[in-house]
């Protein structure tokens, strides 16, 4: 029964079936490198193909240095906005195989920043409560400070030649 099964997994290695070697094929790093920036249409073009997308919905970073080379620039999207119920090929990251992500997808990840949430309290609120916080606790600073929250203590007392601090006679 053991061989059969190792027979039949082997048969289907054999035929090369494309979803056994689709990490071999798509999976590497140098695929992740972005191209050089395109200045053709035909670049232009040949990138949106390469990124799975049409070349009108195709649109790119501007070329200031940071080297997204190529990539396209996505709509910004939380990975909290998306569906999830969806049936996700990749259900922890809410994705699908093979597609194409934000190139700022650290921040936008499902345990990161999400761009769409509405607070409860609006940020002018919040902002208010703080400064209101930290308003009470200044005044409260300024009317305590003259308050004396110490005890009295006497003048330290130095040895001295001539100065008597204290004795051991009953000088009742």
């Amino acid at each position: 029964m053991a061989l059969a099964r190792s027979t039949v997994v082997f048969s289907l290695l054999r035929k090369k079936h494309p979803l056994v070697f689709t990490a071999v094929r798509n999976h590497w790093n140098k695929d992740y490198k972005p191209g050089p920036y395109p200045k053709t249409a035909d670049e232009h073009i040949t990138a949106a193909k390469k990124y799975g997308l049409l070349p009108s919905e195709y649109q790119v970073y501007i070329d200031n240095g940071d080297g997204c080379g190529d990539y396209p620039k996505l709509p910004v999207q939380s990975a909290d906005a998306r569906d999830p119920f969806y049936p996700w090929d990749i259900p922890d990251s809410k994705r699908n195989f093979n597609e194409t992500i934000q190139a700022e997808e650290d921040m936008y990840a499902e345990h990161r920043y999400d761009i769409s949430m509405r607070h409860r309290v609006p940020l002018k609120v919040q902002l208010a409560q703080f400064l209101g916080f930290l308003g009470t606790l200044f005044v409260m600073y300024m009317i305590c400070e003259k308050i004396v929250w110490f005890h009295a203590v006497a003048e330290k007392q130095y040895p001295k030649a001539g100065v008597k601090h204290y004795s051991f006679d009953l000088g009742y």
